[in-house]
């Protein structure tokens, strides 16, 4: 009877954990799937826009110096008042361009575009570095006592991953070094690091804690909690003198490493390269005496508040209640519902009498609950709030969320990160990168058109900043103005558009005919109705669909008068420039 049930219950073992293996091979094929998705859509490319920052914080800028193109330097990088540092855009987008600047120098020719591989390639070196996240996350979840594939799958079906985590935007360069973090001061990182554990192990977190400050001050906010409960050998209860030693410890690394970044900066701003060893004292007295220190610019910056303003101030909750919600939706929701289950579980201990929860699990939650909520805390203390300075809490989120042994709603989840996707993928000011590969298209082909020279005005309005290294411009032309109107007055549209036209017509018959002054307008089709009513006659009128801008978007209206597609696009309007002779 005894060795029957013994069989069975070995038969049962047997069936459990040949169910279990399918199951961790099904989720491993899943998730190479989602990698792959993810890379092949960096490569697509993808089309929407999410903020001027992803162009006008990394390429924009090194465009400009490596490749000698034509560009709109943004604020931020002035000499007048530098608040981002040089050295993680040249690293990553300056990487890019050095090697599309040694294929043209080769001569070599490729089947894609110039304007492709300028888009393309400073999004694939980011792409690429995205998967330190999946590597931290698989190596970091045993000790989270998070499951391994579940939370590799969350982040990978992720629309934050698969969007944010393939762009140019400093806010994805900061959850890969907050990433890398993790990785370096959890438990499980001496499976990795085991032969750093004296002091290459401070070296390396005082580096990463640097450059994450340098390129973003606020990755102090997303470093705290790690830093802290590594000090204290992860038991904050512990947290004493050996503690405040382990930080003063990182002091060394974090000096050298920040000292690089500021004499990287000043050289950069400054104009000045000391490369000559005679010269050597005279080269530190100038640095000295210009030294450039972009980390407290950005604070300067930020912390005033009429700054603050003209870029958008909102409520203290904005992040926890919307922000959050946008990016991370039903994950969030549950990382809120078991913060406010812990907490009751703390402040009223009589009701948990009869919980069988052992303590290990629960005090994982709770320093994964630390390491969401206390950097949306700190972040939601500045008036100014977006949902991509979020970004990198996707981590501690699915590390949270995979711990749990209840299901979790995936269809939900997949839903939510699907429309996501889509949302900030390929509709949210979609147009705008295509139409600017046709502008570049239409330069390209009137400068080979013959004789007659060609002078092009290109205005963009109600539209986000266009970068202007996408058209393929050298620095110092003088054949293409561009005008950038961003949300002018709509009253005032149609007369500052023939304003412009009158003037190049008044060009053209000056010059008889020798220079052809081009006029293009680039708006979305919510305002199309305006251009009509202005009496400009088109040439052609392109249009990129879909194309949403939630500064002007469609309305009821819009939908009742037809033609629904036609206000759902991007439009590239050439109008006719006559010559009066």
């Amino acid at each position: 009877m005894s060795s029957t049930y013994s069989t069975s219950q070995k038969v049962m073992y047997l069936s459990v954990s040949s169910l279990y293996v399918a199951a961790e091979m099904e989720d491993r094929m899943l998730w190479g799937v989602l990698c792959l998705l993810r890379v092949v859509w960096c490569l697509a490319p993808q089309r929407g826009y999410l903020h001027p920052d992803e162009f006008f914080q990394s390429p924009e800028v090194m465009a400009g110096d490596i490749l000698d193109l034509d560009t709109n330097r943004p604020w931020e990088f002035l000499p007048a008042f530098p608040c981002r540092t040089v050295l993680i855009p040249l690293l990553t987008s300056g990487t890019a361009f050095w090697i599309i600047g040694i294929l043209q120098q080769l001569g070599v020719h490729t089947a894609f575009s110039y304007s492709y591989l300028l888009l393309v390639l400073p999004r694939l070196v980011i792409t690429v570095l995205s998967f330190l996240l999946d590597y931290t996350i698989y190596q970091v979840a045993p000790v989270c006592a998070s499951n391994p594939w579940k939370a590799l799958l969350l982040l990978s079906v992720s629309y934050v991953t698969l969007v944010f985590y393939t762009r140019t935007i400093s806010n994805a360069i900061e959850g890969i070094l907050f990433a890398l973090l993790l990785l370096l001061t959890l438990p499980s990182s001496c499976n990795i690091t085991s032969r750093c554990r004296g002091s290459k192990a401070y070296h390396l977190i005082g580096m990463v804690l640097a450059a994450g400050f340098f390129n973003r001050p606020t990755f102090l906010c997303f470093a705290f909690m790690p830093v802290l409960y590594w000090a204290s050998q992860n038991d904050l209860s512990r947290f004493s003198y050996t503690a405040i030693i382990n930080v003063i410890k990182l002091l060394p690394s974090t000096v050298v490493t920040a000292t690089i970044f500021i004499v990287s900066d000043t050289m950069y701003y400054t104009g000045h390269y000391p490369f000559s060893i005679n010269n050597m004292e005279n080269d530190a007295h100038h640095l000295k005496q210009n030294i450039i220190l972009t980390p407290f610019n950005f604070l300067c910056y930020n912390l005033n508040p009429s700054n603050l303003a003209q870029h958008g101030t909102h409520p203290p909750i904005t992040h926890l209640t919307v922000n959050s919600l946008m990016l991370f939706g039903p994950l969030h929701l549950s990382a809120v519902f078991s913060g406010l289950n812990l907490l009751r579980k703390q402040i009223w201990p009589k009701y948990n009498r009869n919980n069988t929860e052992c303590e290990g699990p629960s005090s994982h939650e709770a320093r994964l609950l630390l390491f969401y909520f206390v950097p949306l805390t700190a972040l939601s203390l500045f008036n100014h709030q977006e949902p991509r300075f979020l970004v990198p809490l996707v981590l501690p989120l699915v590390l949270l969320v995979s711990s749990y042994s209840r299901a979790t709603k995936i269809k939900c989840i997949f839903i939510f990160n699907v429309l996501g996707a889509l949302f900030f993928g390929c509709l949210h000011q979609a147009g705008l990168i295509p139409s600017l590969l046709h502008i570049q298209h239409i330069l390209q082909s009137t400068s080979n058109s013959g004789n007659i020279s060609h002078h092009h005005t290109i205005l963009f309005t109600h539209t986000y900043m266009p970068p202007h290294y996408l058209l393929n411009l050298r620095k110092g032309q003088t054949s293409v103005d561009i005008i950038d109107l961003a949300g002018f007055v709509e009253d005032q549209l149609c007369q500052k558009l023939q304003d412009i036209q009158e003037d190049l017509t008044h060009r053209n018959t000056q010059l008889l005919g020798a220079i052809s002054h081009d006029f293009i307008i680039v708006l979305p089709g919510t305002i199309i109705s305006i251009i009509d009513s202005c009496g400009l006659v088109y040439k052609s009128d392109t249009w990129f669909i879909p194309h949403l801008s939630m500064e002007d978007p469609p309305t009821i209206s819009h939908l009742l008068k037809g033609n629904f597609m036609r206000y759902l696009a991007l439009h590239v309007i050439e109008l006719e420039v006559p010559t009066i002779r």
